[in-house]
């Protein structure tokens, strides 16, 4: 009895509490579900498992190079600076909430089926990566009040089935008036942005022209791709934070990237930065690893449950029906993300003690141009913007 109790507390301690095993369960049990070869099955489960892991390794990467950043941020300006990107936050916790958020995941998805086949919504949420993030932030959340036990994950399963059937239905009329269709969806929880961009369109863009009647000079292309374009956004970044170190702390701001001169504090701020690009790279590589294998399985059960359903899609799925308004959405988006930062670093920070939100690239580029998209859709170049 004690060696079974003892393989079982292996089994709980061991497998299924490290997240990068229970993602390769998890595949591999939906693989044998659409009875995958042995083969399939074994490659899948490892393959998502290595996805998960990098993605990990990457997160270490991301830390080691906002560290600094933070730090100098503090010493400069006094108010917590923050970074928000949605693969890294989550990274970062999968190391202690990983397993509970791979529970919600797993158990929210088919939750999500049967509200599909018994409700009249008949959206099935397919965009793996924001699965993952919402799993994370619901387990990161609800642990606080009720730890990291069933009731998180229940509760937490729940709320994330819900949401990914609701939300593409909100935004379902718009959807449709961008593809002229209504056989896909948009799966993507930035979903009230969108909503938001293609109501405002209404108000302010009857009169403008579409966005796809401009043409913009080839030299801006290099902005649509979103790695080059968040590394570019990290070194400005260093840049503004390390000058503004050398001028407000003089000799002593060297300690903070461990130079010795001006100039050597400066190419080390830029190496770090382009460092941050590559633990976003080595993140983003990592996630469509493991998706890659994850969502086949989903959707393949999915499609066995609930045939003829709507697939809610990744927002780039709308990208193509106006590629100049993602353009202008995204750099609305960040010039906005500027102005919100010089507000609070001026007025609302020292008022209510706010950490200053540095404008990360990433959500900026996605969410940005998707609701360009939406606002040209309804509203033009106006509504675009």
């Amino acid at each position: 009895m004690d060696a079974f109790v003892s393989v079982l507390q292996f089994i709980g301690d061991e497998i299924l509490n490290v997240p990068a095993y229970l993602i390769g369960i998890i595949v591999a049990i939906g693989l044998i579900a659409l009875r995958r070869s042995a083969g399939q099955v074994v490659g899948g489960a490892l393959k998502a498992a290595l996805g998960f892991l990098i993605l990990g390794a990457g997160a270490g990467v991301v830390t080691a190079s906002l560290t600094p950043l933070g730090d100098l941020v503090l010493a400069v300006t006094g108010a917590q600076g923050v970074v928000p990107t949605n693969e890294v936050i989550t990274a970062q916790a999968a190391s202690e909430f990983g397993a509970t958020s791979a529970y919600i995941l797993s158990l929210g998805f088919l939750l999500m089926l049967v509200l599909v086949r018994f409700s009249p919504l008949k959206y099935v949420f397919l965009t793996g990566h924001h699965m993952v993030f919402m799993a994370m932030l619901l387990a990161v959340v609800m642990s606080v009040g009720f730890g990291q036990g069933l009731t998180t994950v229940l509760v937490g399963a729940l709320l994330l089935a819900v949401i990914m059937v609701v939300m593409p239905a909100f935004a379902h009329p718009w959807t449709k008036r961008i593809t002229g269709t209504d056989t896909i969806a948009m799966g993507h929880f930035s979903t009230l942005g969108y909503i938001a961009a293609g109501a405002t369109g209404q108000v302010v863009g009857k009169t403008s022209r579409s966005t796809e009647d401009i043409r913009f000079p080839k030299g801006l292309a290099f902005l649509r791709d979103s790695m080059v374009a968040t590394a570019l956004s990290m070194v400005l970044i260093y840049l503004v934070f390390t000058i503004w170190g050398l001028i407000s702390l003089g000799d002593g701001a060297y300690e903070y990237l461990g130079s010795a001169t001006a100039g050597s504090f400066i190419m080390a701020g830029i190496m770090q930065a382009l460092m941050f690009g590559v633990g976003v790279a080595i993140i983003l590589f990592g996630v469509r690893t493991f998706l890659g294998e994850l969502i086949p399985a989903f959707q393949g059960i999915a499609e066995r449950v609930v045939p003829g359903a709507k697939a809610a899609l990744d927002i780039p799925v709308v990208f193509p029906y106006a590629q100049n308004a993602v353009l202008i959405g995204f750099l609305a988006s960040f010039a906005g993300g500027l102005f919100s930062l010089m507000l609070l670093g001026l007025w609302l920070g020292p008022a209510f003690g706010l950490a200053l939100i540095l404008p990360g690239m990433v959500p900026h580029f996605f969410t940005g141009g998707g609701a360009g998209v939406y606002g040209n859709a309804t509203g033009g170049r106006r509504g675009a913007v």
